[in-house]
């Protein structure tokens, strides 16, 4: 995925990288991001080369625009990173990105602890079967994978995730933005199904059903992640659906307005189109989006190879702060439907 470095305080405005690696083979990625003004919109271009910094003291915007930004970001692999600030690049490189290409490499399962006491609203998960607070404890269950993905843990505060089933689960985790390293992203935990390498085309329906609840504090986007034509690697095209984003911007620029099943996006690319966003009108707690229409409409656009295949969908939240206070994302529903 891809990160954002966020300038946050009166008047201030910053322009970043996110970058990931692959502790398999060392590689990295680093890409541009998108300014913020301090009212949270993109800000104009500027002839600095690093990130504005806020005093101490500074005011923290109470919202932003929008995408996986984030501010640094990583598929839902084992990968852990650090996301440096550095001078602008043009677009994005070449070089591999923290996941293996298909075939997907099989996780081993982490064994779940003890639960740790923890409050759950009524409805959702009130007696998980798995329990993890480590950096990438996972659990395989019914098809689907649920992944403590704390892939940035130079710079994650502590997390534990609770898991009732793969649709339902929750995490509460406590991350600081630090101004050494404004908008980088810490952890996404998630629940993701892996496939082997099926062409696209192959598919007459790739549905899915969602629904999450967020704090609404700190800096944050639950979204899907989905990786086309192999799982984070050079040649993979990342596609994300943000459906609830708080204070988040995708990165590279909004190249088309669509509406799928009556919500209307904006559509954030990045040149290469190895990166698309599609950032709804207004925050999306559930629904039910029809995966192979955006796919196939991306085909049409020349965005996405008609040969493309499938690599991975995910769904669950990239965490940049939680303003250093415990903050809960409950996952409610999630499902995949192909044939």
């Amino acid at each position: 995925m891809i990160g954002l470095v966020l300038a946050v305080g009166a008047g201030a405005a910053g322009i970043g990288f996110w970058m990931r690696q692959d502790t398999s083979s060392g590689a990295s990625q680093t890409l541009p991001l998108k300014a913020l003004d301090a009212s949270g919109s993109p800000a104009p271009p500027t002839a600095q080369t690093g990130v504005a910094l806020p005093p101490p003291s500074a005011a923290v915007p109470s919202k932003t625009a929008g995408r996986s930004s984030n501010a640094a970001r990583v598929a839902t692999s084992t990968a852990a990173a650090s996301v440096p600030v550095a001078t602008p690049a043009a677009s994005r490189s070449s070089t591999p990105k923290p996941r293996t290409a298909s075939p997907t490499p099989r996780r081993t399962a982490t064994s779940a602890p003890a639960p740790l006491p923890a409050p759950a609203p009524g409805g959702t998960c009130t007696k998980p079967v798995f329990t993890t607070s480590a950096t990438s404890g996972g659990w395989s269950t019914a098809g689907y994978y649920v992944h403590n993905n704390m892939w940035n843990v130079a710079e994650a505060g502590p997390e534990t995730l609770y898991a009732c089933s793969y649709d339902n689960w929750y995490v509460i985790t406590n991350q600081k933005n630090s101004p050494s390293n404004l908008g980088s992203v810490k952890t996404y935990p998630n629940v993701h199904k892996d496939y082997n390498g099926e062409r696209i085309s192959s598919f007459s329906r790739i549905t899915s059903t969602f629904a999450a609840t967020s704090p609404h504090l700190g800096i944050y986007d639950v979204a899907y992640d989905i990786w086309l034509n192999g799982v984070a690697s050079s040649n993979s095209t990342e596609i994300m659906i943000w459906t609830d984003n708080y204070r988040q911007v995708p990165s590279g620029d909004v190249v088309a307005k669509v509406a799928f099943g009556g919500i209307d996006y904006a559509v954030w690319k990045v040149p290469d189109s190895t990166y698309v966003a599609f950032v709804p009108s207004k925050p999306m707690t559930s629904g039910n989006l029809d995966l192979l229409q955006m796919f196939k409409w991306l085909m049409s656009k020349g965005w996405l190879a008609g040969t493309s295949t499938m690599g991975q969908i995910g769904f669950g939240v990239e965490v940049v702060d939680t303003l250093s206070t415990d903050a809960r994302f409950t996952f409610t529903n999630f499902s995949i439907t192909d044939a």
